[in-house]
């Protein structure tokens, strides 16, 4: 028998609810029988969300490849180590010494002071806070807090809309923003420096693994802190330092930023079931995996307390998993670490006021939003 598909629509294929309501659609295939659905999408896709699947694709590096995958159609992301298939171990290796854990905690108090700049009022938006705050953190880390605010706002902010504005061309913005890094960067390589860029710009290509990184770590991070606030202010027993960490790991595990990943295939794969042709689209969806009840009690609930054991092995993979893993899995968690503890000195309580925490997916999972709560 054929891998089961949801419903389809006969001419337009799944392409119609993906663009509407990919959530929709994907929970509608992880009800059918097994873990492997497929998709028509203009090209044959199949979706798995096992532990086996998702081993399967984040590790045979030789069959599923990341050039051709989703990445591609959005500028901010389509090059770099992202998309590196050939060389990419190597290219990999060049760039993880300052984005290792212990590199990073040199960067923790301009990381603090910069987020302390950041204006905060009793009651506030959670999203929209989280976004400046982010934006504040990224720029100290990366730059020292050197980089036109301005300039990394405009640079950023397409990404915060649905498809497809963050898939539309913008060369003239991209230029000014290669251009001000270029001259930052060669600030850094004359004079010194120990912030990212400074690392990152000894690097052939160094100048614009900044700007895909900081396309792909900005709305990630900030999406994942407004949904931290959101749920420790109405779960108020882990809104205290011991509970940060369960609390991050959590909303990560319902909200990965990263809700769906993609490999294009380099040659036919057998499923038992069909074969898909060299070329088709393989897929995996952290979304899912981290809500299979087969490894999860109560998968929709927030539980940070479900931390105190080792998540099922590879069906937690808010920053991939093999050696594809996000090269700024440590960055990340500093930031959201550093903004939940700014708000626990800045006040003992936090209640969620009103707010729409349905999420919104786009190239990465947000809430719709707003998310108000109060601090005090």
């Amino acid at each position: 028998m054929p891998l089961p598909s949801p419903t389809v629509h006969p001419q337009a294929g799944h392409l119609p609810r993906w663009a509407s309501a990919p959530l929709t659609l994907l929970e509608e295939g992880a009800q059918l029988p097994g873990k492997l659905f497929t998709l028509r999408l203009g090209l044959p896709a199949v979706v798995g969300f096992s532990p086996e699947w998702n081993r399967r694709l984040l590790t045979d590096l030789n069959t599923f490849r990341s050039a051709g995958s989703f990445s591609r159609v959005v500028p901010y992301l389509s090059g770099g180590i992202i998309l590196t298939d050939t060389g990419h171990k190597e290219r990999r290796h060049a760039l993880n010494p300052p984005f290792s854990k212990r590199s990073l905690e040199t960067l923790r108090a301009r990381v603090r002071a910069a987020l302390r700049a950041e204006r905060l009022d009793s009651s506030f938006d959670a999203l929209a806070w989280a976004d400046r705050a982010v934006l504040r953190m990224l720029n100290a880390a990366f730059f020292d807090s050197d980089f036109d605010t301005r300039l990394l706002h405009a640079f950023l902010a397409p990404l915060r809309s649905p498809f497809p504005v963050p898939a539309l061309p913008r060369p003239l913005l991209f230029a000014r923003m290669d251009a001000a890094l270029s001259r930052l960067a060669r600030t850094r390589l004359t004079q010194g420096g120990d912030d990212l860029l400074t690392h990152l710009a000894r690097w052939p290509g160094g100048v614009r693994e900044t700007r895909i990184s900081l396309a792909a770590g900005h709305d990630t991070t900030t999406h994942s802190l407004a949904w931290a606030v959101w749920h420790l202010a109405q779960h108020p027993a882990w809104f205290q330092a011991d509970g940060l960490k369960p609390a991050i790991r959590e909303t990560l595990r319902l909200y990965p930023p990263g809700w769906m990943g993609s490999r294009r295939l380099s040659q036919p794969l057998d499923l038992g079931a069909e074969v898909l042709p060299k070329g088709a689209l393989a897929l995996y969806s952290p979304y899912l995996s981290a809500r299979d009840p087969d490894f999860w009690d109560a998968p929709d609930a927030f539980r940070p307390e479900r931390w105190e054991r080792p998540p099922p092995a590879w069906s937690y993979l808010p920053f991939g998993g093999g050696e594809r893993l996000c090269l700024g899995i440590h960055l990340a968690n500093l930031l959201l670490e550093e903004a939940l503890l700014y708000l626990l000195e800045s006040g003992s309580q936090l209640r969620a006021l009103h707010g729409n925490p349905a999420p919104r997916p786009g190239v990465t999972l947000g809430p719709s939003g707003p998310l108000v709560v109060r601090l005090g």
